[in-house]
């Protein structure tokens, strides 16, 4: 099993600026507009802790409050708590510092190759070579910086898939023991299956362009009702991506489409067919393809799936254990006041 990086460092720095590779560090997506800084620190001493001797500079520090007044979880600080999310960011530091410490005495295979691989997988999420020192010098890090972060959190994956998951069994009788408590995670609700017509209409249509798009869906359901083919009519005349399919939305429940959808198609029976609806999109035609009751997903095909889940549980908890008894033995010494 492939530990996720984030139960590998959930306590990590290192983590947290390598995933901005998936959010505004990549080049390719539109960045989130940056959120005002909450946390101003005041002159940072350097180090600002050590853990068994080994420093976290105040450099790295900074970093991780860059990050963090640049993340969306930055506009929910209320104010006056700026000390709470440095301690906060520092505990995560600490942490990750001494989860690497642990992870240090297992041997890594191809190290090196690991490192440049994750490297180069990076770099092609930037259109160019430029854009990527662009992205790595707007977090701060150079690309030595940017290979020792992931060569500490390869350690510490390696440390986890080495010596901690091998040490955490899930037995069938516990997967079949959870799907047995938990009856209510693995019912299925009463779903129903439609397909629909729309003809849209803009919410800030005239009234004349309202009357012209209710005169064209009444002449569509008359063609309908005079056996004209459904699939056909919302492949040809329908306004909603759908039209692909002949209309077809798929399975839903109770709650997912907007109401007076939802009203007109679980009124009807399978293989019936709407009067006009009226929504904030338009006007649509329904058909009710089928009706499906409330059922439980069966065993079999969800073992898997909790097997997995109790299983990165166990390994989650077990890491918790180890950076305890890290920190029991440990010695911090903590600068930041």
């Amino acid at each position: 099993m492939k530990v996720q990086r984030r139960l590998v460092v959930a306590a990590s720095i290192a983590a947290m600026l390598l995933s901005l590779a998936g959010g505004s560090f990549a080049a390719e997506k539109k960045p989130a507009p940056a959120a005002a800084p909450v946390v101003k620190s005041a002159p940072l001493p350097d180090p600002v802790a050590r853990v068994n001797g080994a420093p976290i500079a105040a450099a790295e520090f900074q970093k991780a409050l860059n990050a963090f007044n640049k993340s969306p979880d930055a506009a929910q600080i209320p104010p006056g708590k700026e000390k709470e999310v440095q301690q906060f960011l520092l505990n995560q530091m600490i942490a990750a510092e001494l989860m690497y410490q642990v992870a240090k005495a297992t041997p890594v295979t191809d190290q090196d190759k690991k490192v440049a691989d994750a490297v180069t997988a990076l770099k092609a999420r930037f259109p160019d070579e430029e854009e990527y020192r662009k992205g790595l010098q707007a977090q701060g890090l150079t690309e030595a910086g940017l290979k020792e972060l992931i060569s500490r959190n390869v350690a510490i994956e390696n440390h986890i898939e080495q010596v901690i998951v091998p040490k955490q069994p899930v037995s069938d009788a516990e997967v079949r023991e959870f799907y047995d408590k938990n009856p209510q995670t693995f019912t299925q609700p009463e779903q129903a299956r439609a397909s629909h017509i729309l003809i849209t209409v803009d919410a800030k249509a005239s009234e004349a362009e309202r009357k012209k798009a209710r005169q064209k869906i009444e002449a569509l359901l008359k063609q309908i009702r005079s056996g004209a083919d459904f699939a056909k009519v919302a492949q040809e005349n329908s306004g909603c991506p759908s039209s692909k399919q002949g209309g077809d939305l798929g399975y839903f429940g109770k709650g997912q489409m907007v109401k007076p959808f939802e009203d007109a198609a679980w009124s009807l029976k399978p293989g019936e067919v709407s009067g006009v609806v009226e929504t904030q999109f338009g006007f649509h035609i329904i058909k009710l393809i089928e009706k499906r009751p409330s059922s439980k997903v069966p065993f079999d095909d969800v073992k898997a799936r909790i097997a997995d889940s109790l299983k990165r549980k166990k390994v989650g908890e077990a890491v918790n254990a180890v950076l305890e008894e890290a920190r029991k033995k440990a010695k911090i010494e903590v600068y930041l006041k």
